[in-house]
């Protein structure tokens, strides 16, 4: 398990360097505890044991205190909803609940952040 959780963090740090423009626009706004003082980790890894199986899923951004992701969905999301719903239940049945924002939404920063607040 020590050498895949290595692999799996070298995965979500390469994430971090090739962020999206839209990653980076919401990202400006949760980092360094901007939004209300919560501590927002971008492109964070989510381990979960399942069957002898280890399932893993990284987050676009993952606030632990308050038990809350946030994905940002792009076009790529209108042809993979399955997967997303699957992965959701998953993340759900960690008890983090979760947020997705469409990539145009983020014209209005202001209603986007209050979206998150709203799920806080």
């Amino acid at each position: 398990m020590a050498g895949q959780k290595k692999q799996i963090t070298e995965f979500a740090r390469q994430l971090r360097k090739s962020q999206t423009e839209s990653e980076n626009i919401l990202w400006q706004q949760l980092r360094n505890r901007k939004l209300d003082g919560v501590k927002f980790y971008r492109q964070r890894p989510l381990i979960y044991g399942y069957n002898k199986r280890t399932l893993f899923f990284i987050a676009d951004f993952y606030s632990a205190e308050k038990s809350l992701v946030v994905e940002l969905d792009g076009k790529i999301h209108d042809y993979q909803q399955d997967y997303d719903y699957q992965r959701d239940l998953i993340i759900r049945g960690m008890e983090i609940n979760v947020l997705r924002i469409k990539n145009e939404e983020l014209k209005d920063i202001e209603k986007v952040k209050n979206k998150i607040r709203c799920s806080f």
